[in-house]
């Protein structure tokens, strides 16, 4: 499959027109590769760790959930991330592209595929778009789990380097509806709270979303933006997999830009 081929499959499923004005999605470089034979390296950010691991294993598409260029660019200069990522790209003839609000809304997206990992059942978005997409999925746990149960779960199967949750009386109170959003969700919180969700699963939030949350009855798990997100990458592996690629990996360099003291 040609390059130009794997972007039209993607946009007829994630449609860059569903994203977000202020977003960035789509291509970031396009150095002359749409004719080429797809040989693609999957990650959750581009960086210059994930560019060199490309050149390295000789990939021509680099597809990243996150933007590589974000805000608009004032200069260009040598020794700057972008920069350095813009030049190997043309000098290495390797395309940047991105899927970010568009990814987050479909199904197998980032939120869809928390949903499974937690093996939520009867789930719906948190805020609805279009034809039955949206962002964030809530839905039910069968069987229901304690709170300590559905923190374990998250732990095993997400492996953050630091679990975060708002205050509770009772780590054995059941939970049985449980919301999630992969990425930065803490803005989602009344619309979460409107769902009749217990707990909600995401990440980046500050102290006092913390207290908002609990003012509201909700408990708030912060899991971490890498742990919520790259499952997600994986998941987008597979399926180009099944479009017999002339290569396809999940990048072993993307990374988590946060560390923990023990």
């Amino acid at each position: 499959m040609k390059i130009a081929d794997l972007i039209t499959w993607f946009e007829a499923w994630a449609n860059p027109a569903w994203c977000e004005s202020w977003d960035n999605s789509g291509w970031q470089i396009e150095p002359g590769v749409l004719q080429e034979k797809a040989r693609v390296l999957v990650c959750l950010t581009p960086t210059l760790a994930v560019m060199q691991e490309a050149i390295a294993l000789n990939a021509n598409l680099i597809f990243a959930h996150h933007p590589l260029i974000f805000t608009p660019l004032k200069s260009l200069r040598t020794g700057e991330a972008i920069a350095e990522m813009l030049r190997l790209g043309f000098t290495h003839n390797i395309g940047i592209y991105s899927a970010h609000t568009n990814f987050d809304q479909v199904q197998d997206g980032t939120a869809d595929v928390l949903a499974q990992i937690l093996e939520l059942k009867e789930v719906t978005p948190i805020v609805p778009t279009q034809g039955g997409l949206g962002y964030g999925r809530v839905g039910l746990l069968e069987p229901f789990l304690t709170l300590q149960e559905l923190l374990v779960a998250i732990q095993t199967r997400l492996a953050p380097p630091n679990l975060i949750f708002s205050p509770s009386a009772d780590l054995q109170q059941t939970i049985s509806r449980v919301a999630v959003l992969g990425g930065s969700g803490a803005s989602y919180i009344s619309a979460v709270a409107k769902t009749g969700a217990q707990a909600y699963l995401t990440s980046d939030c500050k102290f006092h979303q913390f207290q908002e949350s609990r003012d509201r009855n909700l408990i708030l798990i912060d899991a971490g933006h890498y742990a919520t997100e790259r499952p997600a990458c994986d998941r987008l592996v597979q399926k180009f997999q099944s479009l017999n690629l002339d290569w396809v990996q999940l990048s072993k360099k993307d990374e988590d830009f946060r560390q923990f003291f023990a």
